[in-house]
């Protein structure tokens, strides 16, 4: 008989979870809150608009054609997948902008060009992060459930390029010279969302990532993903419904036996996958009872990443000088950074990037017209901000340096918007705090101290998502679905 398996939230890591397990013969049940399938990686529509909610390109593209694999398909038969170079802009001023680009030769003669001097420093960043790289990704690949994991040979190994007791900004001080430079290859710590100063030096691994293995658009936008996982694993017999909210966890005995959902019904099955916001789902869906761990006092202790200010922009223009993707930055970064991370204020001069995808991708928007993707970041939730009274100051903010820095009139060419604020991402999307990459990824709150993916309050329950190790990001997320997948085939003799 097959063994039953329910997924709290179709979102990429619960989808990936999903996509194995029904493919390897289990009964796989995913119950979804919301009215639409993907989390934060899903697809906001303003009339004829369409843009990604959350994440806007991909990275490590190995990593989910390995999920499709495993279920005997191709990622390629059901995405497209767009090479984006240059990979970005990077304002630092009006005089002075960065086109980083996937040929090596383009971008050590860029590096040339902004920063004479630091280009030698590049062949060196390659050399010794590429070594990085190799030691440490097979870490990311297994769970970590006990002290003893750190004695595993892998881990060993990757000691030597930890790099966990410095900064992340001081890891590229050993390459470049320049400060604007060293941004270049630094502002990367926002995808976890934290600072370059206060990110351990592990996160180097990031840029090289994307230099080393370039980045990518998907047609459609990146909600086709978890669009396409979601098709796969109906094509192979498991369900998803959406507008099912779970209530509660069936915990009996230190057993989770399934879920009580919000129309009082109960459904029970072998295990459960938590794919929901960690911290929210500890807070809402399982009773303080049954919680040692993971209680409401010890949630509130833990690190945090920042939250975000997003504006979705349907425009009837099109802005072909500037590229895919831009990032904007703030005169004084590393303030701008403090006000986040430490004050906990909003800044008079935010950095801001800018997705204007409909220069690679015409399918998103109207013949002639653009949809502009902007994400601020700013302090999450436990700073107390009123962002009833500030968030149409900060949108104010926000276009009037966008109006002097590739974007002119943009104001006036705006045809349909959408705002959220950290307060919509906790109060509307279940985001903790409004900590939009979840869990800060400080060391005490990674590999072994992060909530493991067998959850260790109590049985048959397994964790993905940003919550839980590897960490937050697409890449990882998938990473954890395949870890607790393996867990659950391992136990069961599958694998």
């Amino acid at each position: 008989m097959k063994k039953k398996v329910i997924v709290i939230g179709a979102g990429p890591g619960g989808l990936t979870s999903a996509m194995l397990l029904q493919n390897k013969g289990y009964d796989v049940v995913v119950y979804e809150k919301k009215p639409y399938i993907g989390g934060r990686n899903s697809k906001i529509t303003l009339g004829e608009y369409n843009f990604d909610m959350g994440p806007t390109f991909f990275l490590m593209k190995n990593v989910l054609e390995s999920v499709f694999e495993k279920t005997g398909r191709k990622l390629s038969d059901y995405a497209e997948l767009i090479s984006i170079d240059p990979m970005y802009r990077l304002s630092f001023s009006k005089e002075k902008e960065f086109f980083p680009s996937i040929d090596r030769n383009k971008i050590r003669n860029e590096i040339k060009r902004v920063f004479p001097g630091n280009e030698d420093g590049y062949d060196l960043y390659l050399k010794k992060e590429s070594k990085k790289y190799k030691e440490l990704i097979p870490c990311l690949e297994i769970p970590y459930g006990s002290i003893k994991d750190f004695f595993k040979k892998r881990f060993l190994t990757s000691l030597p390029y930890l790099d966990a007791h410095v900064s992340l900004y001081d890891v590229l001080g050993r390459y470049f010279k320049d400060s604007d430079l060293k941004t270049s290859f630094t502002f990367q710590a926002k995808y976890i969302g934290m600072s370059p100063w206060e990110a351990p030096g592990t996160f180097s691994i990031i840029s090289y990532i994307e230099h080393g293995e370039g980045i990518y658009h998907v047609k459609g936008g990146l909600n086709q993903l978890t669009q396409k996982m979601a098709q796969v694993l109906e094509e192979d017999g498991g369900n998803i419904f959406i507008n099912r909210e779970v209530k509660k966890i069936i915990i009996e005995n230190g057993i989770a036996k399934g879920v009580e959902l919000a129309d009082g019904s109960k459904d029970y099955a072998d295990y459960v996958i938590i794919n929901a916001d960690f911290a929210h789902a500890m807070t809402n869906i399982v009773d303080e009872k049954h919680k040692k761990k993971y209680t409401k006092d010890k949630l509130d202790k833990m690190a945090y990443s920042c939250s975000t200010f997003m504006l979705y922009l349907g425009v009837n223009k099109e802005y072909k000088d500037v590229p895919h993707h831009s990032i904007i930055f703030s005169e004084d970064y590393k303030s701008n950074v403090e006000d986040i991370t430490i004050r906990k204020v909003l800044t008079e001069d935010p950095s801001i990037y800018v997705q204007n995808a409909s220069i690679s991708d015409k399918s998103l928007a109207p013949d002639g017209k653009s949809t502009l993707y902007i994400l601020v970041p700013v302090p999450n939730n436990t700073s107390n901000i009123n962002w009833e009274n500030e968030k149409n100051k900060l949108r104010d903010t926000i276009l009037n340096k966008l109006e002097t820095r590739g974007y002119p009139e943009l104001r006036k060419h705006i045809e349909v918007e959408k705002m959220i604020t950290p307060f919509d991402w906790e109060n509307e999307m279940d985001v903790y705090k409004g900590a939009t990459f979840n869990l800060g990824h400080n060391i005490s709150q990674m590999l072994i101290f992060r909530p493991h993916n067998e959850f260790e309050e109590f049985k048959n329950c397994y964790l993905v998502g940003g919550g839980t190790h590897p960490g937050s990001g697409l890449p990882t997320i998938y990473q954890s679905g395949i870890i607790s997948a393996d867990l659950i085939l391992k136990r069961d003799g599958k694998i």
